[in-house]
């Protein structure tokens, strides 16, 4: 029997609050983003509030798709931030639940989310694709709203150029009127002038009633017998003209069957039969292509019997051509050039032709085997996001709408930069389909995997002192250090101890330095063969820590002040590489990287030698101070 815990049901909750939130944000913004591609086909035309209702309906389902992914990933690492920020997830795992465990109900969910997502761009989808295109292309087709500005000549009504100086606002009386009636052709246009006039749309939405007063009219009087030169023409002065102009202003719902070709109006039942139908008529047409060029341009010469006497005759292994044509006279010659380069020329348009026919089918193939694996690859997305944004959260511990905002637009950002790459290569002919279409899900899925991982292991991915401190070693940098005097002091320092510890300490550093040549170059084999560290320094570092604890309980500003200058000692710096010794051993062995490294030890051994000689200075200097401060 299926039970379903409490903290499944917890982690479910928090994170449908969030997802549903992003979800519809996500999708808002992709459909401003449409929207704003196909602004001037709605804008200035009327359109009534079912028509547009429509267009945002379809293009919200065709968008569904690529909301989701981007939701998920902006709502788990939401989720997982408010976790890590709360300590929930920090109690959860103290409970000894661990990150798999405390996601597995999310996987599931995303897993039906990525079935939901498969069965619109399968299903759904490419109906509402049509649908959609068919609203676009109806509404190209619409004419725009009747709005003639002032000073400006408006050309939208076919067969007519208006130009109107003022309008009244208020009683839709135009002033100072001047059209051009295209309407018969170019050369028969008719010029109307009027002082006034007002354009009414008709009851049907087919027509302008135009009613002018005041004006006059200009009409050439062309006809067949008369020359271009002298064309008459008739004018006509009127109080009051009233004209009928077909204008369609209204909507009309194209025929969208013209779109069933399209690769995106299909699923992939319909898209692998295209390719199968489209694949057979392009290897049929290639190979009439070959039948038809191996017939003619390219055929094999054919030799008579006669023929073949007179070359074994002869006795010709080969034949100059060049001899031959210089044997020409020059009227031949140039008979022969011409009809050579008529021969290229007509060959040369025919194969571009040709190429032109089948490249084009090639690329319709392409654009349906895209289509085809995008269905996949982007469902697959779904769970992808998932796995990246869900560690990461964990990770990074910020919830809200800042952190996980950013860094959830920089990999969407990441992926549609791969993916539209890709696929753009892949549609070119210049890359495998699945190559190209798969590569956003192969270089996410193991980025998905390796932080799943390392927040599994609890791993300092995003530990910015992790990283300083690895750059601080790799470039041999040290911490200063740091010694702030106690509000509160519960045991003074032993002085007198401390003054012979000191001396203790003295003697060791001194000792050391006469033992080792820090100074001089070492031995290269030395430092490539040995994968030990350096007790001395050790111990010489542990009892200067000890001291410097100690002494940290003082209240002598001028005390604390001088065990600032005790170094942090490096105990195996100055020693070898690494502690690996057949990393040693190969990094000596290629001399190049070994000779970075020689040198760099050599730094360090002379930084260690400074080293001492500070611990002695501070040392003494300590001595003096606590001898001269207490009477010891």
């Amino acid at each position: 029997m299926l039970r379903i815990k409490k903290l499944d049901i917890f982690i479910i909750k928090s994170f449908l609050q969030l997802f549903i939130g992003t979800f519809f944000i996500c999708l808002f913004i992709f459909m401003m983003q449409f929207l704003w591609r196909y602004v001037d086909e709605l804008v200035g035309k009327g359109l009534g509030i079912d028509i547009l209702g429509q267009f945002f309906f379809y293009s919200a389902l065709t968008l569904i798709p690529v909301s989701l992914p981007l939701a998920i990933l902006l709502a788990a690492l939401m989720t997982f931030g408010n976790f890590g920020e709360r300590y929930e997830l920090l109690a959860m795992k103290a409970a000894g639940i661990s990150l798999i465990r405390i996601i597995s109900p999310l996987i599931i969910f995303c897993t039906m989310l990525a079935c939901i997502s498969f069965y619109f761009q399968n299903v759904i989808s490419p109906k509402s694709q049509k649908q959609l295109w068919t609203l676009l292309v109806s509404m190209k087709q619409t004419s725009p709203e009747l709005d003639i500005p002032e000073r400006v000549f408006y050309s939208d009504i076919e067969g007519y150029n208006i130009y109107v100086k003022k309008k009244d606002r208020e009683t839709g009386i135009l002033k100072d009127i001047l059209i051009y009636n295209f309407s018969e052709g170019f050369n028969n246009a008719r010029i109307i002038w009027a002082s006034e006039g007002k354009l009414e749309m008709t009851a049907d939405k087919q027509h302008l009633y135009l009613h002018l007063y005041d004006g006059e009219q200009f009409e050439n009087l062309r006809s067949e017998s008369l020359s271009s030169e002298n064309v008459p023409y008739r004018r006509e002065s009127f109080k009051q003209k009233h004209a009928i102009i077909e204008f369609n202003g209204g909507f009309n719902m194209v025929d969208g069957n013209f779109l069933n070709e399209r690769s995106d109006s299909k699923n992939m039942e319909q898209i692998s039969q295209t390719v199968d139908s489209l694949t057979k008529t392009t290897d049929s047409i290639g190979k009439v292509i070959y039948d038809e060029f191996s017939t003619t341009t390219y055929r094999k010469p054919f030799l008579s019997k006669d023929d073949s006497t007179k070359i074994e005759k002869s006795k010709l292994t080969f034949i100059n051509v060049d001899s031959l044509f210089n044997a020409q006279t020059t009227a031949d010659k140039a008979k022969i050039l011409n009809n050579a380069s008529r021969r290229m020329s007509s060959l040369s348009s025919e194969w571009e032709m040709r190429s032109f026919m089948i490249g084009d089918m090639y690329n319709t193939i392409r654009k349906h085997e895209i289509d085809w694996h995008k269905k996949i690859t982007l469902s697959l997305s779904c769970l992808i996001f998932f796995f990246i944004g869900a560690p990461l959260g964990a990770i990074i511990r910020k919830g809200g709408l800042g952190m996980p905002v950013v860094v959830s637009v920089l990999i969407f950002v990441l992926y549609y930069i791969i993916d539209s790459g890709a696929t753009r290569i892949a549609k070119s002919g210049e890359m495998n389909i699945m190559l190209g279409v798969w590569m956003s899900t192969i270089v996410l899925a193991p980025m998905g995997a390796f932080f799943t991982y390392k927040s599994n292991k609890d791993s300092v991915v995003f530990n910015q002192e992790a990283y300083v401190n690895f750059f601080r070693m790799l470039l041999g940098l040290r911490p200063s250090r740091h010694i702030f005097k106690k509000e509160v002091i519960i045991t003074d320092p032993d002085y007198n101890k401390l003054i012979a510890d000191l001396d203790e300490i003295c003697d060791e550093c001194k000792t050391y330095e006469g033992n080792h040549r820090l100074t001089k170059a070492p031995n290269y084999y030395k430092i490539f063969t040995n994968n030990s560290h350096d007790n001395e320094v050790a111990n010489i570092s542990s009892k200067m820590e000890t001291l410097i604890e100690e002494l940290s309980n003082s209240d002598d500003n001028i005390l604390l002040n001088q065990m600032q200058s005790y170094p942090i000692l490096s105990t195996k710096a100055h020693k070898s590489p690494t502690d690996n010794l057949w990393l040693n051993l190969l990094m000596g062995l290629f001399v190049p990287v070994g000779i970075v490294f020689y040198f760099r030890i050599w730094r360090f051994s002379r930084r260690l030698d400074n080293d001492l000689q500070t611990i002695i200075k501070s040392s003494r200097q300590i001595q003096e101070r606590i001898k001269t401060i207490y009477n010891i």
